[in-house]
């Protein structure tokens, strides 16, 4: 494992691990040591390809604003060209099949993953469950957190409910060796986005879930079940901050992503509300989202100069709407 400056907690975490996880990462922007990638952390149940869209967006417009930094997106275990953990690499799991440890154990390899490259620092883009590991990262190592953007997902742990679908996903995928519990995600409903209705959309994620291995399902499932609460973690972040949330999200919809801002005032965040987008804001709506990323990147960049970023401002400035 490469060396890090962990905080205890993630000094005890890599002490309990045999060897990282495999992580495979898809370049949409190379770099080089010590520039600032943007790390895009992407949701279940799909993988890296999902951010495609938003990640060529955003390649666009930093290049007309002259920027150039990498732009890099991993396949979570279990999901695309990453390969599902075994049981040691895992961890400890609990008698309802979920996993004590591994989504900081996940966040640890994705952390070695990106000083492997070269890179000291990053900004976490995470969308959904991609939201939950980025708040493990910045839990275990703010030092490199330079910027984070937290997109259509949650602090807080699963309701009781919630928590019993994921574990009950989990062990449909696996007796029926089937992603059909999955499924319906690419099955939009009459509240859903124009987007998300389409042919296009439908054929896509359907495509892209049938790729999906039944155990990566399970796996990822689990991991997630497990995960810890990161409520108190979002007053630690300091670094520059946003939140993304899709106006039609059923899950992390506006008004449950609101009640973090107060929560961040360490970040003072800024606040982006996409109109006609679900879930999945940054496949539905990629050039609004990618806007949003480039903002903060300016102003992680801002701060690295020694100003104060835009973005920073009053609350009543924050919230921008992006139709």
């Amino acid at each position: 494992m490469t060396d890090t400056t962990p905080t205890l907690q993630a000094q005890q975490v890599m002490d309990a691990m045999s060897d990282d996880m495999e992580i495979v990462t898809s370049v949409y922007r190379d770099g080089q040591d010590g520039d600032i990638p943007v790390i895009l952390l992407h949701a279940f149940p799909l993988d890296h390809r999902m951010w495609g869209r938003c990640a060529q967006e955003l390649v666009r417009i930093s290049e007309e604003n002259h920027e150039d930094f990498p732009v890099l997106a991993p396949d979570m275990p279990g999901s695309g060209m990453s390969p599902v953990p075994d049981a040691e690499l895992s961890g400890e799991q609990n008698d309802d099949g979920s996993y004590k440890q591994a989504c900081d154990r996940l966040a640890v390899s994705y952390v070695l993953a990106v000083q492997d490259m070269g890179y000291s620092k990053a900004v976490w883009v995470g969308i959904s469950m991609g939201g939950y590991v980025a708040l493990a990262i910045q839990r275990l190592f703010p030092e490199m957190v330079a910027g984070l953007v937290l997109c259509d997902t949650r602090a807080e742990r699963d309701t009781a409910e919630g928590y019993a679908n994921r574990l009950n996903v989990a062990r449909q995928a696996l007796l029926a060796h089937s992603v059909e519990p999955v499924m319906h995600f690419a099955r939009p409903q009459e509240d859903d986005s124009d987007f998300k209705k389409s042919d296009e959309y439908i054929a896509t994620f359907t495509d892209w879930i049938d790729q999906q291995s039944p155990a990566g399902i399970a796996w990822r499932e689990n991991m997630a079940a497990g995960r810890q609460d990161e409520t108190g973690t979002l007053a630690t972040i300091t670094a520059p901050a946003t939140l993304i949330s899709g106006q039609l999200d059923r899950f992390s919809g506006p008004d449950v992503m609101r009640n973090m801002v107060p929560l961040m005032s360490g970040a003072n965040p800024a606040f982006y509300e996409i109109k006609d987008a679900g879930h999945f804001s940054c496949f539905e709506k990629p050039t609004e989202v990618a806007q949003a990323i480039e903002d903060t990147v300016r102003r992680v960049v801002t701060l690295g100069k020694g100003n104060q970023p835009e973005g920073n401002q009053p609350e009543g400035n924050q919230v921008k709407e992006e139709s």
